[in-house]
């Protein structure tokens, strides 16, 4: 389980890092998704960090810099960041999903459906048609 979780804790730390170039790229009703993305991600990390610490579990830290996919120059590229960020991040609550129970597997389920969900906003945000994926956080 602490594995998993560890994971999910290491995607919520590349996530929040990725939404520093997205925000700045967006305005409007996308920046402020954006800023409610970033809480998000920023409120699942600082659960996750307690829920570790108590079990004992390893508690990777976040790393100073996270290598982007690809430039972030303008409003599509940064659109187009925030779909495969938040389809990343679903992976790994996925991937989560058999190494868990209990809360623990409640705490994966909301992770991946909160990312899946954010995940289609931003493929809507951005045109993206279908804007919804079947089996979200399963690699197409």
């Amino acid at each position: 389980m602490s594995e998993a979780l560890a994971a999910a804790l290491a995607a919520e730390h590349a996530a929040i890092y990725a939404y520093g170039p997205i925000g700045v790229r967006l305005r409007g009703a996308a920046a402020d998704q954006a800023r409610s993305a970033e809480a998000a991600h920023r409120s699942r990390r600082d659960a996750l960090v307690l829920l570790l610490t108590e079990a004992g579990g390893p508690v990777p830290a976040a790393a100073p810099a996270y290598a982007l996919p690809f430039p972030v120059t303008d409003e599509a590229s940064a659109l187009r960041l925030a779909v495969e960020i938040e389809e990343r991040t679903a992976a790994v609550w996925r991937a989560a999903l058999p190494a868990t129970e209990g809360p623990q597997r409640a705490r994966a389920v909301d992770g991946l459906t909160d990312a899946a969900v954010r995940a289609t906003r931003w493929r809507k945000a951005a045109g993206v048609n279908p804007a919804t994926v079947p089996f979200p956080g399963r690699p197409a």
